[in-house]
């Protein structure tokens, strides 16, 4: 601990400065949106630094206590404000495979039995959950959640 109080005694107010541009640039190379709120409140107190130097209550102790509460009040800024912002896709269903087949159609290879029974699907067999039905039915995908996949009959004109 020595050696950090010896630095910031020596670069004074622009200590904090550093430090807060260094942890931004450590944002930049370990990304992960933490150590940006970390620096912006190193900047702050950079600032207040500039103002209260001269004073003789501006002491380290002082000055680490307020970095700590800075950071954890620019944390929790920080995620109030990447929780209220809206992300929207292109691709809503990325990485939801069994949700994005819902609509399609496909024939029971194995007999939809006391509420159980597999279809094809392109080129995979997914087990189906729905009405008994018998091989060679033609359903219709109503719903998929995970690796279940639920089927209505495809209705005939």
């Amino acid at each position: 601990m020595e050696p950090m109080l010896d630095f910031f005694t020596a670069a004074g107010p622009w200590g904090w400065f550093i430090a807060g541009l260094l942890l931004l640039v450590a944002e930049l190379i370990l990304p992960g949106v933490f150590l940006m709120w970390v620096g912006i409140a190193a900047i702050i107190l950079g600032a207040l630094s500039l103002l209260f130097w001269p004073f003789g209550f501006w002491g380290w102790q002082l000055q680490v206590l307020l970095f700590a509460v800075l950071s954890v009040i620019a944390i929790l800024v920080g995620r109030k404000i990447l929780k209220n912002r809206e992300t929207t896709s292109d691709e809503p269903l990325l990485n939801q495979r069994a949700a994005s087949l819902v609509g399609r159609t496909a024939v029971v290879i194995d007999a939809i039995t006391d509420g159980r029974g597999r279809i094809k699907l392109d080129d995979t067999l997914w087990v189906v959950e729905g009405p008994d039905l018998p091989v060679g039915a033609h359903v219709r995908i109503v719903s998929g959640d995970g690796r279940r996949l639920t089927v209505a009959p495809l209705e005939t004109p």
